[in-house]
């Protein structure tokens, strides 16, 4: 069902602080076979550099630490399903909300440790990776040819996995973007924040410049 946003931040299962992926020894091999196949076979995992994501209006300026083409088509895709209702309808607010956003993504994953950024590493090569891919999303297309019906399928089928490889592979997905989607100023009014209270901005003016 696409009718609500079935992927917001408190429908989203707790992840241990300590790994997004800690499933075990089975799953810590499985991902790193996999990460290595998808290098070998030439999957872009190279940061995408300076580039825009998504939208034109986007500072030409920035450039991605983190994320790959690949990373960015992936969360293209999976944004609008992960976000029913919460994004812009008109056409252009909305690709300019996505591509913020996944610049966001990216900021917040440069600021994680290591052990965590190859973990995230491993769990996009595996999506980006078509056999993997088909294989454990049961996603035939490759991202940019992805509906959000077919997004929000793989999202629910992930979810709702008793693997737990799986479903912590899709509670990285929706924390990292919950938190970069919700965390802005734009979208605060849809989680009834009002936003930090004048008295307080005018006490630590550095914020406003912030």
């Amino acid at each position: 069902m696409l009718d609500q946003p079935t992927h917001s931040a408190e429908n989203t299962p707790q992840l241990s602080r300590r790994s997004f992926l800690k499933t075990g020894v089975g799953g810590a091999l499985f991902l790193g076979t996999v990460s290595m196949t998808a290098g070998l076979s030439g999957c872009a995992t190279a940061p995408a550099g300076r580039i825009s994501a998504v939208d034109s209006r986007m500072d030409a300026g920035y450039q991605f630490k983190f994320l790959s083409k690949d990373d960015i088509a992936l969360f293209e895709a999976l944004l609008p399903a992960m976000f029913v209702g919460a994004l812009p309808e008109d056409p252009s607010e909305r690709q300019f909300e996505m591509a913020a956003t996944i610049e966001r993504i990216d900021q917040g994953i440069v600021q994680f440790g290591a052990p965590n950024q190859k973990e995230l590493r491993k769990l996009f090569d595996l999506l980006n990776f078509a056999p993997t891919r088909i294989l454990l999303a049961r996603v035939w297309s490759d991202w940019p040819s992805v509906t959000t019906k077919e997004a929000d399928a793989f999202l629910n089928r992930w979810r709702d996995s008793s693997i737990g490889l799986l479903n912590n592979g899709y509670i990285a997905l929706t924390k990292i973007s919950n938190v970069a989607f919700y965390g802005h100023e734009n979208q605060w009014h849809l989680s009834g924040y009002p936003g930090p209270p004048v008295w307080m901005m005018d006490a630590l003016p550095q914020f406003k410049n912030a």
